[in-house]
């Protein structure tokens, strides 16, 4: 059991629609990380970027980015998280996935999805939270639009780390940078958000502002530009600050109705 975690950030432009030169731009970046990482986490719809029209892509590429993140994974000896469009039973999810080193996998499908956008009519939301148990942390990774909704990321099971992958916009990362240090410092969690950069097809900007935000709000790391950012996060931050200050046990105690 670990008491740090040492993450690594892929803050990238994406490829429109285009999952092969996506999965190559990324793994070539991925190839630089020179430190032994535990955790490297990608941006929502990495092989894609942020398409309402997933029918434009073969069905089976889910399967095959599946394939390459346990690859990489192995190679790494790292968990590899990100989302994708995912075809399965009839319909798309905008689903993540948590790769570990042993090729053992768990997802996530988005919760909450971007109606302003029309994702809900493309793309069908899950009903299911996830937490992961890696390397002695509590992890609970969820999926840009879900950052808006901070019910849904109540930490009411003593989880260690946030996380958010995403394609947020430009015109709207004031309230990106402002959600992720609120979700880390009401959940007394670390906060990883992980954002894209560049123009998709669509005409919309990115400008990154990937970041990580310990358990009290400080940014441990953050970056505007395409770059790898690294951070290690530590159990010991996170014992001693909730034994401080045990605002968590003072949370209020409910469940979600389905």
């Amino acid at each position: 059991m670990a008491t740090e975690l040492q993450i690594a950030i892929i803050q990238t432009s994406l490829f429109w629609e285009n999952p092969e030169q996506n999965r190559k731009s990324i793994s070539d970046k991925i190839d630089t990380i020179s430190m032994e990482t535990d955790m490297i986490v990608l941006p929502e719809m990495f092989t894609t970027g942020f398409t309402m029209s997933p029918q434009n892509i073969d069905k089976n590429e889910g399967k095959t980015t599946l394939k390459w993140m346990q690859e990489k994974a192995r190679q790494q000896n790292s968990a590899i998280v990100g989302s994708i469009p995912f075809y399965t039973n009839g319909a798309y999810t905008n689903r993540l996935f948590f790769v570990e080193p042993n090729s053992q996998y768990h997802c996530y499908d988005k919760r909450h999805t971007f109606t302003l956008a029309g994702e809900d009519k493309v793309y069908r939301a899950g009903s299911e939270r996830l937490i992961v148990n890696y390397k002695g942390f509590r992890i609970c990774p969820l999926i840009c639009y879900d950052l808006r909704f901070p019910v849904w990321a109540r930490n009411t099971v003593d989880y260690d780390i946030l996380i958010y992958v995403a394609n947020w916009p430009k015109p709207r990362v004031t309230a990106w940078d402002t959600l992720l240090k609120a979700r880390a410092i009401e959940n007394m969690a670390y906060c990883i958000g992980v954002n894209r950069v560049g123009f998709d097809e669509t005409g919309h900007e990115y400008s990154g502002h990937s970041a990580v935000y310990d358990t009290l709000g400080n940014d441990l790391c953050f970056s505007k530009k395409e770059s790898v950012l690294t951070a290690k996060l530590s159990k010991e931050h996170i014992s001693t600050t909730r034994n401080k200050l045990k605002f968590l046990a003072d949370r209020d105690s409910f469940t979600l109705a389905p």
